[in-house]
């Protein structure tokens, strides 16, 4: 992709379709791979927000009462698709994290007695996460905001300076987007951090939708794209001296 501006609409829709996303990056951005090892290479010391402490520590209760393996729903939006992961995951305890009290508020019905959803700023709830050991058996990134213009690189997962405690907890990461481009950055900086070759698809969900948004994709005949990961618990990916993580 390379790194030049959106054009200035960079998300355009139609009344009767969902958004199709629109940027001048045609392939992997230029800056990938320096933001990348800058990620690597500098211990991040942003001060933990004391909201998500405190969410953290009811969330780390909750897991502990359940004693299953867990499942991150991480920037699940309304909860539907933690709701729809408790009932794919039985056996195991899924959390759904987002930073916005709105979206958290509308009443989709009762949660499955195998979810909690959590209202958390997700860079701080990754961090904590890894300080305290936790290796989820699998990661759920489900359509996260794309950022089409190429100058908000740093604000993609795979530019921030989150992305190592993000792929240093490990479990089977699976990212789904409808911008292919995020896709293959994504994995292009999953490989670099990690050594792991991530694949990636395009997929048809049928019916079984995890998301609203996922829904409205497929229904205006966007390319839906999967990437999968098998990845181990690295907390030595962090840089040192990185506070709270013990290599």
């Amino acid at each position: 992709m390379a790194a030049d501006s959106a054009t200035p609409a960079a998300v355009m829709s139609h009344p009767l379709q969902s958004r199709r996303i629109l940027s001048r990056q045609t392939g992997p951005h230029d800056d990938l791979s320096r933001r990348v090892q800058r990620a690597l290479d500098h211990p991040w010391r942003k001060p933990i927000a004391e909201h998500t402490r405190i969410a953290f520590e009811a969330a780390k209760a909750w897991l502990d009462d359940q004693g299953r393996p867990l499942v991150l729903d991480a920037g699940c939006g309304v909860g539907l698709s933690t709701r729809h992961l408790a009932v794919q995951h039985p056996g195991h305890a899924v959390l759904g994290i987002d930073r916005s009290a709105d979206r958290l508020s509308r009443d989709h019905g009762p949660l499955p007695e195998n979810a909690y959803l959590v209202r958390a700023d997700l860079v701080d709830f990754w961090r904590l996460a890894l300080a305290a050991g936790w290796q989820p058996a699998y990661h759920y990134l489900l359509y996260p905001n794309p950022y089409p213009k190429s100058v908000h690189l740093k604000l993609r997962w795979q530019g921030h300076p989150v992305l190592p405690h993000l792929l240093a907890l490990g479990g089977q990461l699976e990212l789904r987007s409808n911008w292919a481009i995020y896709v293959e950055e994504f994995g292009l900086a999953l490989r670099q951090v990690t050594g792991v070759a991530a694949s990636i698809e395009a997929f048809d969900p049928g019916h079984a939708y995890l998301t609203p948004f996922e829904r409205k994709y497929h229904a205006s005949g966007q390319t839906l794209w999967r990437l999968q990961a098998s990845l181990a618990w690295r907390p030595d990916l962090v840089p040192r001296d990185t506070p709270g993580v013990e290599r």
